[in-house]
């Protein structure tokens, strides 16, 4: 990924603190700047969750300290891109890339 891709920066999004007056929960955010390869989805794999449009990004998991989620966003070029699927590529139980579908 650090020849070939290019650099992206994942918003890792986790629930915050509970505000019972606005009844809302803040959200704590950590950038992290690494490489990744970006792709169009293949027209087959349009479905209810995926759409055309989409984009692929793949990322090796050494790059980073947590597994992906849904709830993570991703930027590329000033844009920002809502993680609507992850998937995992493992050899021997152990995480080797992750494959988001992002939406901008």
């Amino acid at each position: 990924m650090a020849k070939f891709g290019g650099a992206v920066t994942i918003r890792r999004v986790v629930p915050g603190i509970y505000n019972p007056t606005a009844g809302t929960v803040s959200e704590v955010v950590t950038d992290t700047a690494i490489r990744g390869v970006l792709e169009d989805v293949n027209l087959r794999e349009v479905n209810d969750l995926v759409q055309a449009g989409d984009k692929r990004l793949t990322i090796a998991a050494t790059d980073i300290t947590f597994a992906p989620s849904v709830a993570d966003r991703v930027l590329i070029s000033g844009v920002t891109h809502q993680v609507v699927q992850v998937q995992i590529v493992e050899q021997d139980n152990l995480a080797i890339t992750y494959e988001l579908i992002l939406r901008a």
